[in-house]
């Protein structure tokens, strides 16, 4: 406890030394020049409940309608900006903290985010929604029971936990904080996750954060368009 009392004195004396730059080029230059705007998804919910699919679906339909789009990843994250992180309480704010920092950042650069962490704790999805702007940050709760994850099972860590091979995992020794009040709640074990990238697409259409032409409401006209781009990218770089 000292230890973090002193370490958080010593940032805040750091920070009293700082002054913020303010660039030529702002955000609002960007999504000007982007055709579009910027903002966060930030999908919440157990291991196994379908955030890293959901994000990837929705990435790629975003992608197809020519919107500047990016994925973070919660496991992709933790295998790098976050590899020194483990999964205490205050590891996994610290984790929350840097993922918010660095949508925050992306978002200033005119991208779409998605961000797919578990993000167990209120208070953390809390802080990153109080340092956009308003309408920038778009909490979906991945909605799905504990007893579902743990049947998909999708990367086995239900069972390792039942060995107990894993500690201070999410749902058995680590709680999950639902969101209060989510602008989505999806309900992956009810919905495809086609009809959940419909939710999430025809919410963000409804507030305005994107225009979709009038013959693209498909969600799988997108995806296709998606799957060439990337396909005609990778044959440019070939």
């Amino acid at each position: 406890m000292e230890n973090t009392m002193e370490n958080d004195m010593v940032r805040k004396v750091q920070h009293s030394n700082l002054t913020w730059h303010h660039t030529a080029v702002d955000k609002h230059l960007r999504r000007q020049s982007n055709g579009h705007g910027s903002f966060v998804v930030w999908l919440t919910g157990l291991s196994g409940a379908g955030k890293s699919t959901l994000g990837t679906e929705l990435e790629r339909h975003l992608f197809g309608l020519g919107i500047h789009t990016y994925l973070l990843d919660g496991d992709n994250l933790r295998m790098g900006m976050n590899s020194d992180l483990g999964f205490t309480e205050r590891d996994r704010q610290e984790n929350i903290r840097r993922a918010g920092e660095l949508a925050k950042v992306l978002v200033d650069a005119g991208v779409v985010v998605i961000v797919a962490l578990i993000s167990p704790y209120q208070k953390d999805r809390q802080m990153v929604r109080q340092i956009m702007d308003d309408g920038e940050f778009i909490e979906v709760y991945v909605n799905c029971p504990l007893e579902v994850c743990a049947q998909r099972d999708p990367k086995g860590l239900y069972k390792k936990v039942k060995a107990g091979a894993i500690k201070n995992f999410t749902g058995f020794d680590s709680p999950y904080e639902e969101p209060v009040n989510p602008e989505l709640n999806i309900q992956t074990d009810k919905v495809s996750v086609q009809q959940g990238t419909q939710q999430v697409i025809s919410y963000l259409e409804a507030r305005g954060l994107i225009q979709i032409p009038a013959n693209s409401h498909d969600v799988a006209k997108p995806l296709d368009i998606a799957t060439s781009r990337v396909k005609q990218a990778q044959e440019d770089l070939a």
